[in-house]
């Protein structure tokens, strides 16, 4: 079957998120909502979906997003979407990110990084992820970003592990310093607010995150809002498109798909 294209999903490997006084949240990993109503969508309209993470592992899904609050109250709905992950057996068994790079990343039309705490695992300062954030960037294909999901754009830093080490110490100077050309310095973009953050750290993860995502991504010279925790908000500045928190889905598809059709018109008029 002609598919209309391809979008490479980066999921994370990690099942365990460093937090501070030692602590580890083992729930940490993709949200359910933030995951499969993309996909899903995507699918429907006809494109096929590669999912790939550092290790090729299974990747873990929050089991605090397997909740009716993400799918509208509706536990029927919440159900299905239960149902549909289980059918999706590239995510089961993802490609690892540095295979998708041997096998050529101009087949993709478009990158797709889902939140819950999963990306602040590995993604964020992972190198092949990195090369990803970079070919999209450099190729202006639509980058979508979702949640957490945004943090991973600090791994198209050449020294993102420095980066976040420094973050990691509270040497906001230091991060700052070593943050110095980003390539996504200056754009526009939202991600889970410290706000949000705060209020989920003792109901959810047990303990406070290393950092703050959008603290983060600010002091890397990103034009970072956010709106009223919990409130659906989406921000696209050029080739980035970003979502602030798990009810932002459907309205960053609605930002996405145009972006994907409008990519595909712009290269075949060239």
């Amino acid at each position: 079957m002609t598919t209309k294209g391809r979008v490479l999903v980066l999921v994370s490997s990690g099942h365990g998120l460093p937090l501070k006084d030692g602590k580890v949240y083992t729930g940490a990993g993709y949200y359910l909502n933030e995951l499969t109503v993309p996909v899903r969508t995507l699918m429907n309209e006809g494109y096929e979906i590669t999912f790939a993470n550092p290790k090729g592992n299974t990747p873990q899904m929050d089991v605090n997003s397997a909740i009716p609050d993400f799918f509208g109250g509706d536990e029927a709905k919440l159900q299905d979407y239960l149902k549909f992950r289980d059918t999706l057996t590239g995510l089961k068994n993802p490609t690892r990110i540095a295979d998708v790079i041997a096998s050529g990343l101009d087949q993709y039309d478009a990158v797709f990084v889902p939140g819950g705490h999963g990306p602040m695992m590995d993604l964020l300062d992972d190198p092949d992820a990195g090369t990803v954030m970079r070919h999209f960037h450099k190729t202006s294909k639509p980058t979508a970003v979702l949640c957490h999901g945004p943090i991973s754009l600090l791994s198209a830093l050449p020294n993102s592990r420095e980066v976040v080490a420094a973050l990691s110490m509270g040497d906001v100077a230091g991060a700052h310093a070593k943050a110095q050309g980003w390539i996504y310095s200056g754009y526009k973009m939202t991600i889970f607010s410290t706000a949000e953050e705060q209020q989920r750290e003792p109901l959810e993860i047990g303990g406070k995150v290393l950092f703050y995502p959008d603290f983060a991504l600010t002091t890397a010279g990103g034009d970072v809002s956010v709106r009223a925790p919990w409130t659906s908000y989406v921000v696209q500045d050029r080739e980035l498109i970003s979502g602030q928190n798990p009810f932002s889905d459907y309205e960053l598809l609605k930002l996405l798909l145009p972006a994907l059709d409008a990519k595909k018109n712009s290269v075949a008029a060239a």
